[in-house]
C-alpha cells in the first residue's frame, strides 16, 4: 500500500483481472531519467504493491529497468523535449497518475486525458487532489524539486538516492578515462579542439582515453580522434546500448563530459567525474557534493539552454583547469608516478 497521510492517496481496488496501476510521466532524456531516480524510488516504496508504469522514450527502457523503481514502461516521446500523447495507454484508467515531466499544463493535461482516479501534478486544477501541490521553484535542484513535490503527498524520497546497481556485463575498456564531448544542445558542447588538448595530455601521462559519442555524433568523435591521434579501438561511435554504456562508465577511472546524461550516469555508479557546466548552473543539475565529482562552472548571466552555439560561460573554462581537475581525481599510473 502507499505511504499516505490520512486520505491523501488511495489507489482504487482492482477490477476482475486488473491490478492497481500507477502511471508516471517523465518522457525526457537519460540525464532527466537519472536525476529523477530519487523520486521514482520514493514512489516505488510508497506503492510497493501496485504496478508502476513509467512513460518515457523507448530507447530508455533498459535504463528505466536498471533503476529498480518501475515494473514496466509506456513508450512515449515527442520532439524537442515536448509532451507526448499518452492515448495508447491500454486498459482502464490509471488509479494514480503522477506528472514528473514539468510544471506546465501540457503534461498535466496529457495525464488528465486518461481520467485517472487521482492526479498529482504541479499544474494541478481544483478537484485533482485535496492537497495543494508545492510551489515550483525555478532555482531548485532537479533532484530536490521532485522529492519535495512528492513530500506534499506524504511520499518520502531522498534526493541523494541516485546510485544504480553494478551492470552485469563487462566494460569494453576497464580502467580507461572516458571523454564524452557531445551534448543534445550546442550551447553545452565545449569546443572539440579543447577536448583534444585534454585527451593528448592525459595520454601523454600514460592514460588510456576512450572517446564516446551519441547516435549523431560520429563526426565529432572522429574529429577529436584525428586531432589527438587516437587508435580506432579507443573510439566508441554511434551511441552504445545502455547496458554497454553503463558498464563502460561503471568501470572507468574517470568520466569527462559536459552537462549531459553521461555525467548523471557517472554519479549513478560513483565513478569520478569532471563535468563542464554552462549555461546551466550545477546548482540546478550538478552532482551531489562529493570529493569524487568536480563541477566546473563560471558564474555569470544565464544563457539560453537550447542555444545553437557554445555558451560564453562554458567557453570561459580552460583546458588547464580541466586537466588539473582530472589529475586531482586520477590515481597515479606506473608511467606517471
Amino acid at each position: 500500500m502507499a505511504e499516505t497521510r490520512g486520505e491523501q492517496i488511495q489507489p482504487a481496488a482492482p477490477g476482475p483481472g486488473q491490478g492497481r496501476r500507477v502511471l508516471l510521466l517523465r518522457a525526457l532524456g537519460l540525464g532527466d531519467l537519472l536525476a529523477g531516480v530519487p523520486a521514482l524510488r520514493g514512489i516505488r516504496r510508497a506503492f510497493a504493491q501496485e504496478h508502476v508504469v513509467l512513460a518515457l522514450p523507448p530507447a530508455l527502457a533498459e535504463a528505466a529497468a536498471a533503476t529498480g523503481a518501475v515494473d514496466s514502461v509506456l513508450p512515449a516521446e515527442a520532439p524537442g523535449r515536448g509532451v507526448p500523447s499518452l492515448g495508447h495507454w491500454a486498459g482502464p484508467p490509471p488509479d494514480v497518475a503522477i506528472d514528473l515531466h514539468g510544471n506546465g499544463p501540457e503534461s498535466r493535461d496529457a495525464l488528465a486525458a486518461l481520467r485517472p482516479r487521482q492526479l498529482l501534478a504541479h499544474a494541478a486544477e481544483p478537484g485533482d487532489h485535496p492537497v495543494r501541490p508545492p510551489e515550483w521553484r525555478p532555482d531548485e535542484h532537479e533532484r530536490e524539486r521532485w522529492c519535495r513535490f512528492l513530500g506534499a503527498y506524504a511520499i518520502t524520497a531522498d534526493p541523494d538516492d541516485v546510485r544504480l546497481p553494478p551492470p552485469a556485463m563487462p566494460s569494453p575498456a576497464p580502467g580507461a578515462v572516458v571523454v564524452h564531448p557531445g551534448a543534445e544542445s550546442a550551447c553545452r558542447r565545449w569546443p572539440a579542439e579543447r577536448y583534444t588538448v585534454v585527451v593528448r595530455r592525459l595520454r601523454a601521462l600514460g592514460r588510456r582515453v576512450i572517446v564516446t559519442g551519441g547516435p549523431f555524433e560520429d563526426a565529432l568523435v572522429l574529429d577529436i580522434a584525428a586531432r589527438a591521434g587516437l587508435p580506432a579501438r579507443d573510439l566508441l561511435r554511434g551511441g552504445l546500448p545502455f547496458g554497454e554504456l553503463s558498464a563502460l562508465v561503471a568501470h572507468a577511472a574517470l568520466v569527462v563530459c559536459g552537462d549531459t546524461g553521461l555525467a548523471h550516469l557517472a554519479v549513478a555508479h560513483g565513478t569520478p567525474s569532471v563535468t563542464l557546466f554552462g549555461p546551466v548552473s550545477p546548482r540546478h543539475w550538478g552532482p551531489p557534493r562529493a570529493t569524487r565529482h568536480i563541477a566546473l562552472y563560471k558564474p555569470g548571466p544565464p544563457g539560453d539552454p537550447h542555444g545553437d552555439v557554445p555558451d560564453p560561460l562554458l567557453l570561459r573554462i580552460g583546458t588547464d583547469e580541466v586537466v588539473t581537475a582530472c589529475l586531482s581525481l586520477l590515481r597515479p599510473t606506473p608511467t606517471s608516478a
